[in-house]
C-alpha cells in the first residue's frame, strides 16, 4: 500500500493532472524551476488547495478523513508563516500535538532536535526568519505523523541546520514515515530515494536521482548543461 498517492490530481491553470505514489519509508524531493507547480502540488496533496482527482493517505481518501485524523496522519511545513501574535516558541511547537489531544508529548524533544530549547519561552514573532523556520519544522516533528509534506524546508537555514534537517528526514523515513519536500539545490536531490520533477505545471519525471537527473532532462527543464562524475554532478553555464 502506498503511503501517499495522487490520482490524476489537477489544479486548473496551475497543475496538470499528476499521478504519483510514494511508499512508506521513502524520502522524496520535488524539484523544478520557479513557478513549475511544486508548492501547488504539495498544498493539494495536503488538502489545503481545491483540486480535482483524488489524494489518498495510507490508502484512505483524504476527502473522507475527519479533521483530527488528518492532523494525526500528516505534518505540513509551509515555505513561510506569519505569526501575528506573540505565542511562545514552545506553544507553537505544541500545536503539533493538538490533534492528539494529549499533554504535549514529544514537544521538548522536538525543541531540542532543532536547537530551540534556549528559545522556547521567546515570542515566535521576535525570532529571525531562519529561527522561525526551525520552529515550523519542530512543530511538524512533534506531530509524530506518518506523512510529511514540507515546502522548501532548507530555505533560510544555515549549513549546519540544513544538514540537521536532512538527517532528521532520513531518521523519520527509516522509522517508516514518508517525506516529500521541495528544494532548489539539485546536489541535495542525489541524497534522496526519489526525485519528482515538475516543469511548467506538469509532471516530467519520477524515479531515483541517478536515473532521473540526466543531462538531457537538466537541459530541458532547467536550461543548464551538466556533466556527471561518480558521486558528483557539475552544472555548467
Amino acid at each position: 500500500m502506498s503511503a501517499l498517492e495522487l490520482r490524476e490530481v489537477c489544479v486548473p491553470g496551475r497543475l496538470a493532472p499528476v499521478t504519483l505514489a510514494l511508499g512508506p519509508g521513502q524520502m522524496a524531493g520535488l524539484v523544478g524551476p520557479n513557478g513549475s507547480g511544486k508548492s501547488t502540488l504539495l498544498q493539494a496533496a495536503c488538502g489545503l488547495l481545491p483540486h480535482t482527482g483524488e489524494v489518498r493517505w495510507l490508502g484512505q481518501p483524504l476527502a473522507r478523513l475527519p479533521v483530527n485524523e488528518r492532523g494525526r496522519m500528516t505534518a505540513w511545513v509551509p515555505q513561510e508563516a506569519h505569526f501575528e501574535f506573540g505565542f511562545s516558541v514552545r506553544a507553537v511547537v505544541a500545536q503539533g500535538r493538538y490533534a492528539h489531544g494529549d499533554d504535549g508529548r514529544g514537544v521538548e524533544e522536538a525543541l531540542a532536535r532543532f536547537d530551540l530549547t534556549s528559545l522556547a519561552d521567546r515570542p515566535v514573532n521576535h525570532l529571525s526568519g531562519g529561527e522561525r523556520h526551525r520552529v515550523l519544522l519542530a512543530r511538524a516533528l512533534a506531530t509524530g505523523a506518518a506523512i510529511h509534506l514540507w515546502d522548501e524546508p532548507l530555505a533560510a537555514l544555515d549549513p549546519r541546520h540544513a544538514l540537521e534537517v536532512l538527517m532528521l528526514g532520513r531518521t523519520l523515513t527509516k522509522a517508516g514515515s514518508t517525506l516529500i519536500f521541495s528544494l532548489h539545490d539539485l546536489r541535495v536531490a542525489y541524497c534522496l530515494d526519489v526525485v519528482v520533477v515538475l516543469h511548467a505545471g506538469r509532471l516530467r519525471a519520477v524515479g531515483p536521482p541517478e536515473e532521473v537527473l540526466t543531462p538531457d532532462l537538466l537541459l530541458e527543464v532547467f536550461g543548464v548543461q551538466a556533466r556527471h562524475e561518480p558521486g558528483l554532478a557539475l552544472f555548467l553555464p
